[in-house]
């Protein structure tokens, strides 16, 4: 099985890191992941403004690709402002609503302070519940006090959380093995 793990910002290394310690506990939880990293950072970006898709250069085209491909996600993101950053909007907005539906998606954030903790539920969520994905219940935020120097996490309760979140992800890769990918409506 496929699954992206999408650092959904073009700056900082918090998001990475936790990207990081996500992978060690998903790769604990199931042997049978195949996992690819896409970087925001990576890519020449473009504003999205509704042309078509072949019209945008390549690196934007090569990310629709992936998320296309993948059979499940992990999205990282910061929380900027009370927001997710516009980079990984942008993204969402060029991909059609029926590339993710009922994938498994996790997701990990962080933010300077406990202040924007319901910024995943409240803004990233709708999103991918737009798109119809199988989002898991418990995502995970942390915030700057959680991780070291080094952006290593050294809260407990955290990795605990991302443990469990790693465990839930392997059991929605598993339900959503069986589930009909095939678009019964037209929208």
């Amino acid at each position: 099985m496929k699954v992206l793990f999408v650092d959904g910002t073009i700056i900082g290394s918090k998001t990475g890191a936790m990207l990081d310690t996500v992978e060690e506990y998903v790769k604990k939880a199931s042997s049978h992941f195949q996992i690819e990293r896409m970087k925001m950072a990576d890519y020449d970006h473009q504003f999205v403004d509704g042309r078509p898709s072949e019209q945008y250069n390549e690196d934007m085209q090569e990310m629709v690709r992936k998320f296309e491909e993948a059979d499940a996600y992990i999205i990282a993101t910061p929380i900027f402002q009370g927001s997710i950053p516009g980079v990984l909007k942008n993204a969402f907005d060029m991909l059609h609503p029926h590339a993710m539906r009922y994938k498994p998606v996790s997701i990990v954030a962080n933010g300077g302070t406990y202040q924007h903790h319901l910024v995943p539920e409240n803004q990233l969520k709708p999103i991918l519940d737009y798109f119809r994905c199988l989002v898991t219940p418990n995502f995970v935020y942390t915030h700057s006090g959680h991780f070291d120097q080094d952006n290593r996490i050294i809260d407990e309760d955290v990795h605990n959380r991302l443990r469990e979140l790693a465990r839930v992800f392997a059991k929605y890769t598993e339900m959503s093995k069986d589930l009909s990918k095939d678009v019964l409506d037209a929208n």
